[in-house]
């Protein structure tokens, strides 16, 4: 239990409260670049703030406020240019720095466009996806993460926007328990309901439970009943990346899986689930897996019910029936939400260091640290020991439109 104050502290994330300027010093998805191959803007609400992810006509992208300075246009409908985009209403042209360049109805000795600044932000590139950083200069680097950096890989992105607090999802990932109820007996409790009898990996019951503090932010390990300590559940679990991205291990194969959850505001969070999987040397790749492939996971079926048939929607589910933020000064905690204590300890160690002016936990300033960062994970996870298209089929991988391509493929090289 926790006082309303120190809920209001872990939960609020707009400008200028603390968890808001913790959040602002790491670099934050915004999008992917296939999403501006056929349009020139997207609508951005991330921490609080409408923005404009917007590309320009030498195809680099920037991010400005949503709204002109001049009468408040949406930059939403705004004229690419060269360096910047041009509101539609007057053509007023803002830079990427969020300068304005040309007014075009003022005089031509005019000095006034020089005053007219709006708030903008870097963006950059990784792995297929857009990165904003909404913090002070410096801008630290932009993490190179091995899910990211790795070449050659398949990469298929869900995403759903969903109405809950990012803090009660980021929790979920420190609470490994979970696991054993919610994707193993509850599953199979809801399929023999649909007239299926089936034991699931995921039911398996835990022993113990770890966690440790490193570098980019937290392992976590567990023993499952009937394991020794030298599998990888135990011997090398897998990290919670600070702020917000859990990376999670596999069965034995070339995959990287990553969740980010970014606050869109105090009671919305976009979930992106990240697969990057590598089908090795020499394997041809179909064409409609050569190219980053983005779509919705659904969460709520055609009566507005939870999906709670794979594993996602039961997360979404147990996220979302907790309210759109938790109240945290009326639960009662237990020896197994240890996790959960150690996060909200080290959330508020890292807002502390930020208003005392230092980097928090994670932060990438030397290149030497940042040409490839390997990810501590298991590749032999037991929840995974199904087989590829099982689990693949259970997760929210199964909305993925080219799903049963990457079955296939994985198929030929002898994974199933």
């Amino acid at each position: 239990m926790i006082s309303y104050e120190q809920n209001q502290t872990l939960t609020q994330v707009g400008p200028g409260t603390p968890m808001g300027n913790l959040l602002r010093r790491y670099w934050i998805p915004v999008g992917a670049e296939v999403e501006l191959e056929d349009k020139w803007t997207k609508r951005i609400r991330i921490l609080g703030e409408d923005l404009v992810l917007y590309r320009d006509l030498k195809g680099k992208f920037g991010l400005i406020e949503e709204k002109c300075p001049h009468r408040g246009a949406s930059f939403a409908y705004g004229i690419p240019e060269q360096d910047g985009i041009r509101c539609p209403y007057h053509g007023w042209c803002i830079n990427h720095e969020g300068q304005c360049t040309e007014q075009p109805n003022e005089p031509e000795d005019s000095t006034f466009k020089n005053k007219i600044r709006v708030k903008a932000y870097p963006v950059e590139r990784l792995g297929g996806m857009l990165f904003t950083y909404m913090g002070p200069q410096p801008a630290p680097l932009l993490p190179r993460y091995d899910a990211f950096a790795t070449e050659g890989t398949i990469r298929i992105v869900g995403q759903a926007v969903l109405p809950v607090n990012f803090m009660q999802v980021m929790e979920n990932s420190l609470d490994p328990v979970h696991t054993e109820w919610l994707h193993g007996h509850y599953h199979e409790f809801r399929s023999r309901e649909m007239g299926r009898d089936v034991k699931v990996a995921f039911s398996r019951h835990h022993v113990k439970t770890a966690f440790d503090v490193f570098e980019y932010g937290i392992i976590k390990r567990r023993l499952l009943e009937g394991q020794s300590e030298d599998v990888d559940d135990w011997r090398v679990g897998h990290p919670v990346v600070f702020p917000f991205t859990l990376a999670v291990g596999s069965g034995g194969l070339g995959t990287y899986a990553l969740q980010m959850r970014i606050p869109i505001d105090d009671t919305h969070t976009w979930h992106i689930w990240y697969n990057a999987y590598v089908p090795g040397e020499g394997v041809e790749v179909p064409p409609a897996l050569q190219k980053l492939c983005l779509y919705d996971v659904p969460w709520q079926d055609e009566s507005g019910e939870f999906i709670t048939d794979y594993i996602d929607g039961q997360d979404i589910m147990a996220w979302i029936t907790q309210g759109a933020v938790a109240d945290r000064t009326d639960e009662h905690l237990g020896t197994t939400d240890k996790g959960i204590i150690l996060l909200r300890k080290l959330f508020m160690e890292q807002i502390a260091k930020v208003e005392n002016g230092e980097d928090p936990l994670g932060v990438i300033r030397n290149p030497e640290l940042n040409e490839m960062i390997v990810l501590p994970l298991e590749r032999k996870k037991h929840h995974f020991s199904e087989g590829f298209e099982s689990v693949t089929m259970r997760f929210q991988t199964r909305f993925c439109p080219v799903v049963q391509e990457l079955i296939d493929l994985f198929s030929k090289v002898g994974i199933k």
